[in-house]
């Protein structure tokens, strides 16, 4: 009796296995559904910008106009040139016409409209853009729309089914549907190290057009705006490697966006690097999580709340940090005057801090900080500025310095240092902080010599013993 129970007990578990699992058609039919949830809530947009060009040199005058006498380029009359960008956009609020895109999708737009999946055409407003984080909300007045339903990207799992929706090489191609699975989560410098960047990457085919549009789990929920591809430098086509913005970010910009027109981001104080094995090593760290504070900023949050330089931030109210992006972006998405927990270890102690956050200063006021607290010769022999167009300039060269030696002279621009791009202020102190004495280094240098009657530029590379 108990042998056919048992034998009984078994089949049904057998047979409830192979009944529950999900066939061909179901599988199917989970793409099928979230393609027609989701492409009405997809949005084409024209973006219409004007643009100014010499009838002499056309769009290529720039290359010309500093070596033009201005009397000649004078002679020349200007005309208008209208150019457009496609990308995508997708519907948030339905009553309110909300539609969140990239910033770049819509950037220096003088006029934008909005194609819907009914073909419906609309002129939209920028109700505001932040370009550090590449998003934008533009609102469109119209009834009868779509929204789509906003997921939790923070529940997203490597390996897991997504789609994208957008409009690759333009309208004619509009609501195009393709997928593929999360590659990775968490994917920084992508773009620049200047921005907020925590991009799902995922290999959904997404190209030029694509940009804006929405990326959708199995659920038809919306769990990233898809933004950037990365090709092999010789074409602008998919190539696998994309990459979207998660939702749960886009959530809090574009909740500012829609309140104030910009971000309100958090503001901690300091400039921080990554965590070398070297530095690990040097410093008796267990790890290479966290990372290290290598200046604190007057006035600051930071300051006000006793941090120091090589301090290393390893949790962020109990969320470890391990790496420069983590920090940069869990700070970044809070609100100013947050009050947040921060696990320091400092001389190889544990310590905890309460810091109540401040709010981003803008550029110059953030600028201006590194300004006055560099004021002496840096690490290479130098005194940098901050020229008119946002360069690194040198101010002065330290006397028989290495920089001297090599024809490094006040009124150069420094481009790059070894493989680093210098774009700001923060990246010449941030790769600063990676250099020590005695390492020999790379620094790109643009020369600018200009005359009455036109100016000439040129780059080099100059290699110097850090002194």
């Amino acid at each position: 009796m108990i042998k056919k129970y048992s034998v009984i007990f078994c089949f049904l578990i057998i047979n409830q296995i192979f009944c529950d699992s999900p066939t061909k058609q179901d599988f199917n039919k989970k793409f099928i559904d979230v393609a027609k949830k989701g492409n009405p809530a997809v949005v084409s947009i024209i973006s219409e910008t004007i643009t100014t060009n010499n009838s002499l040199f056309g769009s290529d005058d720039s290359l010309f106009e500093d070596f033009m006498p201005k009397d000649f380029k004078d002679m020349f009359p200007n005309y208008n040139n209208k150019a457009t960008t496609l990308g995508s956009g997708v519907i948030i609020d339905k009553e309110k016409g909300y539609i969140i895109t990239n910033n770049h999708v819509i950037q220096n737009a003088e006029s934008i409209k909005i194609l819907l999946f009914d073909d419906r055409e609309f002129i939209a407003q920028i109700i505001g853009s932040h370009k550090d984080t590449d998003l934008a909300v533009l609102k469109i007045e119209a009834s009868n729309l779509n929204e789509a339903n906003l997921g939790n990207s923070d529940e997203l799992e490597v390996g897991e089914w997504v789609i994208a929706i957008g409009s690759p090489f333009g309208i004619n191609l509009n609501h195009t549907v393709t997928a593929g699975i999360v590659s990775a989560t968490g994917r920084s410098d992508v773009m620049s190290i200047r921005s907020f960047e925590n991009f799902i990457q995922h290999d959904a085919a997404i190209n030029p057009g694509n940009s804006g549009g929405a990326l959708f789990n199995l659920d038809g929920e919306i769990v990233g705006i898809n933004n950037a591809i990365i090709t092999d430098g010789w074409s602008r086509t998919n190539a696998g490697v994309g990459f979207a913005i998660p939702i749960n970010q886009v959530k809090r910009i574009s909740k500012d966006l829609i309140k104030m027109g910009n971000v309100e981001g958090a503001w901690l104080g300091v400039v921080f690097q990554e965590i070398t094995q070297n530095l690990a090593s040097a410093l008796d760290l267990e790890d290479t999580k966290g990372v290290m504070i290598t200046q604190v900023l007057k006035n600051s949050p930071a300051n006000i709340a006793d941090l120091k330089e090589k301090d290393i931030i390893i949790k962020v109210d109990g969320i470890e940090i391990n790496n420069t992006t983590d920090l940069q972006n869990n700070i970044f998405l809070k609100y100013p005057g947050t009050s947040v927990d921060l696990k320091i270890i400092r001389k190889n102690k544990l310590i905890n801090k309460k810091i109540i956050l401040g709010t981003r200063p803008t550029d110059d006021e953030l600028y201006g900080n590194y300004e006055t607290e560099n004021i002496d010769f840096d690490l290479l022999g130098l005194k940098v500025k901050i020229s008119n167009d946002r360069k690194i300039k040198v101010e002065e060269v330290k006397r028989n310095s290495s920089a001297k030696k090599e024809g490094i002279n006040s009124g150069d621009i420094i481009t790059q240092i070894d493989n680093e791009q210098i774009e700001n202020i923060e990246d010449y102190y941030n790769t600063l902080s990676n250099i020590k004495t005695g390492d020999i280094i790379v620094i790109g240098i643009t020369t600018i010599n200009k005359s009455k009657n036109f100016s000439q530029t040129y780059s080099r590379y100059v290699a110097i013993k850090v002194d």
